[in-house]
């Protein structure tokens, strides 16, 4: 059977080429909203996260109607580290419209997604976007993308796959670059006749892989997958089946199933081949596991999901303020939380550390694990976190450690900086073209080693650089790296900060607090130039007497603290910090609060390092 009225599609591309914001356009002519109805942009990026960063985090479904057919659309993310949603979703499809911006061409991850849609032989729409862009090369792009195809061994059907050239902000679209562009018809056109209707026997046993997990405090666990096989019918038995766990056949009921049309779920009584569904009922369901009837139990097998290259160390919050700011702050409620993330984030890995109070978290990357932190803060989690460390694999006897392909967008005047920056941290110089007016760089270096370079980069550029990386597979290991050159200062008793206390304490370097602050012993509460931590006291009073009035700590100019986001203070920290996480403060601490504690315990390392040498 083949349904002709029906197309399931992935939006792919890299971060920013305008996925979510063509989709909102497809669901305005694909006649979702009333004439009169307000909308909003980006409509798709639902989280609070997402709105307020400007990015796609999950993966999302939506639906809009064209001459009858219904085209299921999933909204994916564009950043490397959110790679592992992009990778899942794309088993729901049968094609994919590939983005690419007319300016940037294709970038590090464009590569990525595009790889893995043709692993799947999934057809393959060429979209070149923002084409009304002032710094547009729409020739050189689509030749770009033909290099990209060829290099990544399309096959012939592929590399003659259509392109269609729009402005997502607009709404409007041409087939060729010298066509003037009218509304969304040709890419809708091109949709319905290159990519190909969901086939499959209606009348078989039922087979649906879940490819996606949501969450719903009235119903549990509502899986989300398309149809391969058969029908799926309301309070129908079926068993749940994996096929690489090898476990035997759970039987679970399915008690309701909805259908995506336009931003809502419908509830249906059944649904059929090629449907992507929304359903409920099956409690333990996990995402890569197969409904099947309870007659002919067949599981599908999922797409291998890349592995995790770094991972921190979360521990319960112990710090003198422990407790005081959060709502969850036991080992029990932060296991369950990180376990339970891996429901639905198949890219996590969890495990428990060396202590009950502490629990390992692998990720794809520091904003892989950011989002989780700020997430878990937003719900009132308290605990505190290591600094980031790559996972190294034994290969043939050998140290290998992951590798970044590492696209750095530079003004001609700051590329000498960034080269010189790169090359201490033992990256590779691969490439170096000039896009316009700026110089396109293409480095290869050890993940570890760009630990903290993103705000240094950012410094050298005058803000105006951009960087990109993507993991690139696993190379021996390049050698030690001095990560960070600067020290801490760090409180040497609790209190609450004075003005004349900072003012003494920022002659010794930048301040991360600022007035009437509290602060304990063994907090951080600025950095030192130089690569020494120094005990200070930012809570000293000044004496006071007939001659020294308090009044006169109002003239004492202090310089603005740095206030870190998740993503900062995870760079800054040093191997014997820490960066502590409640619901309304970022603080970072040493791990060995105790100041002679601490610094008896930097002598013992540093005779020990003596002794080695």
């Amino acid at each position: 059977m083949k349904r002709e009225d029906l197309r399931n599609i992935a939006i792919i591309a890299h971060v920013d080429h305008g996925k979510t914001t063509l989709v909102d356009q497809m669901l305005k002519q694909g006649g979702i909203y009333r004439e009169n109805q307000t909308t909003s942009d980006r409509v798709m990026d639902s989280g609070a996260i997402e709105r307020e960063r400007g990015i796609t985090i999950l993966a999302k479904n939506t639906a809009v109607h064209y001459k009858g057919v219904k085209i299921n659309i999933v909204d994916t993310p564009g950043h490397a580290d959110f790679g592992g949603e992009v990778e899942r979703v794309l088993k729901m499809v049968s094609g994919v419209l590939l983005l690419v911006d007319a300016a940037e061409g294709p970038m590090p991850q464009t590569r990525f997604v595009l790889q893995r849609a043709l692993e799947l032989n999934h057809r393959v729409i060429v979209v070149v976007n923002k084409v009304d862009k002032p710094d547009a090369r729409v020739h050189e792009v689509i030749d770009e993308v033909l290099e990209l195809l060829i290099d990544l061994n399309a096959t012939d059907e592929q590399l003659d796959s259509p392109t269609i050239f729009c402005s997502g902000r607009d709404g409007t679209a041409s087939y060729s670059p010298d066509e003037p562009l009218t509304d969304l018809t040709p890419l809708f056109e091109t949709i319905l006749e290159y990519i190909p209707a969901p086939e499959g026997d209606e009348n078989g046993d039922l087979q649906l892989l879940v490819s996606s997990i949501d969450y719903n405090d009235y119903v549990g666990r509502i899986g989300i997958g398309r149809i391969e096989r058969g029908q799926l019918r309301q309070n129908q038995d079926a068993l749940i089946c994996n096929y690489h766990s090898g476990a035997a056949p759970k039987r679970t009921k399915i008690v309701s199933i909805y259908q995506i049309d336009g931003l809502v779920r419908v509830p249906v009584d059944s649904a059929k081949v090629g449907d992507i569904v929304c359903f409920s009922g099956a409690e333990n369901i996990t995402i890569g596991d197969t409904i099947t009837s309870t007659t002919n139990p067949e599981p599908l097998e999922f797409v291998k999901i890349s592995e995790p290259t770094m991972e921190m160390t979360f521990a319960v919050n112990d710090s003198p303020f422990a407790g005081k700011e959060g709502k969850f702050v036991t080992s029990r409620q932060l296991r369950d939380r990180l376990y339970r993330e891996l429901l639905k984030d198949v890219s996590l890995r969890v495990s428990d550390g060396e202590t009950t109070d502490e629990f390992k978290v692998a990720g794809r990357g520091e904003m892989h694990l950011a989002i989780l932190i700020e997430t878990m803060r937003r719900e009132g989690y308290e605990f505190a976190c290591s600094n980031p460390r790559v996972l190294y694999r034994e290969i043939d006897g050998v140290k290998h450690e992951p590798i970044e392909k590492v696209t750095l967008d530079v003004p001609e005047n700051y590329v000498g900086a960034v080269v010189e920056k790169l090359g201490q941290r033992k990256g590779d110089l691969l490439e170096m073209t000039p896009v316009g007016n700026r110089m396109r760089i293409i480095y290869s270096i050890p993940s570890r080693c760009l630990f903290g370079y993103r705000s240094e980069f950012l410094t050298d550029t005058h803000g105006e650089g951009v960087i990109n990386t993507l993991f690139d597979g696993y190379e021996p290991f390049r050698g030690e790296i001095v990560r960070r050159f600067t020290g801490s200062l760090v409180a040497s008793e609790e209190g609450e900060t004075t003005r004349y206390g900072l003012f003494n304490t920022q002659e010794r370097g930048r301040l991360f607090v600022g007035p009437q602050t509290m602060v304990y012993e063994g907090m951080v509460v600025g950095e030192n130039p130089k690569n020494d931590d120094i005990a200070v006291n930012p809570c000293k009073k000044k004496q006071l007497t007939a001659i020294r009035s308090a009044g006169a700590d109002e003239k004492l100019l202090l310089t603005p603290p740095i206030v870190f986001t998740i993503e900062e203070g995870i760079e800054f920290l040093g191997d014997d910090e820490l960066l502590e996480i409640t619901p309304k403060n970022l603080r970072i601490r040493k791990k060995i609060l105790n100041t002679e504690l601490r610094m008896k315990e930097m002598m013992r390392i540093r005779r020990a390092l003596q002794e080695n040498k």
